[in-house]
């Protein structure tokens, strides 16, 4: 009965908050389309979470679970996570929402958060960590490494890189973005100029429970630089050329008439 009466009086906690619901940023219903045969449905996925951690607050918005954007709180912007959707960053019109869905979320995880902590089972998820380029391989010409990292709940992470061993300084910011199934992925970009004796690895640190998955890179596979194409050209050349002046000569002994004895 005390049980009962405990989770009675945490759900009374909660209904000053109900009174934001009918506020709070939801996308009208649309109309329902007539779809054909051949057209398909796609996800698109705005989401704002917080919790007592690093980062407090997040938002991401994803297209069939491929991350377009995060929203930078302190600047009240969005931040494309690849260049070419920057134009689709620039439309702030609904800053206003987002950020009172920010402070709708924070009211409840200050409110609710105590009367539930030790109560409800918390999840976790071992992230999975995996380094790949994203352009095709080329020695010397400049590129960046991908840290892919999956199965991440809660969305608590620092990723750093290493060369050698070395830290690397300068990579760009960590991208958050949820998937189906009440789930978290993450992006980390550095850019680099492969050579043929790199090294490098992503280190994920799961914050909640210090977690780490580590990914290693190494060139391979990779395409014939520029340099090479001129070396195997070059010599390619240089083969034709001796080739003709050998036959020339050969041509040339074998004309020449055999002198009597």
């Amino acid at each position: 009965m005390g049980h009962e009466q405990n989770q009675g009086a945490a759900l009374l906690q909660m209904l000053p908050l109900l009174w934001l619901l009918p506020h709070s940023w939801a996308v009208p219903e649309a109309p329902t389309p007539m779809w054909r045969d051949d057209l398909q449905n796609h996800t698109f996925l705005h989401t704002v979470y917080c919790q007592d951690g690093s980062p407090g607050v997040g938002l991401s918005e994803a297209y069939d679970e491929d991350q377009l954007f995060f929203f930078n709180f302190s600047q009240n912007t969005r931040v494309p996570r690849l260049p070419e959707f920057a134009d689709w960053a620039q439309e702030q019109g609904d800053a206003p929402a987002i950020l009172f869905d920010k402070e709708f979320c924070e009211s409840m995880i200050q409110q609710i958060g105590p009367q539930v902590d030790g109560k409800i089972p918390v999840s976790r998820g071992f992230p999975i960590a995996e380094v790949f380029t994203l352009k095709p391989l080329e020695f010397g010409k400049p590129n960046t490494l991908v840290c892919f990292v999956s199965n991440l709940f809660p969305p608590m992470l620092t990723v750093n890189w290493q060369h050698h061993s070395v830290p690397v300084e300068g990579f760009g910011p960590t991208f958050v973005s949820a998937v189906d199934g009440l789930s978290f992925q993450a992006f980390s970009y550095l850019n680099f100029t492969p050579e043929p004796s790199d090294i490098f690895s992503c280190i994920v640190t799961h914050e909640i429970d210090r977690y780490t998955a580590i990914a290693y890179w190494v060139p391979r596979n990779a395409l014939p630089s520029d340099l090479l194409e001129n070396v195997l050209c070059g010599v390619a050349f240089g083969l034709g050329v001796l080739g003709i002046i050998v036959g020339i000569v050969l041509i040339i002994y074998f004309r020449k008439p055999c002198s009597g004895d």
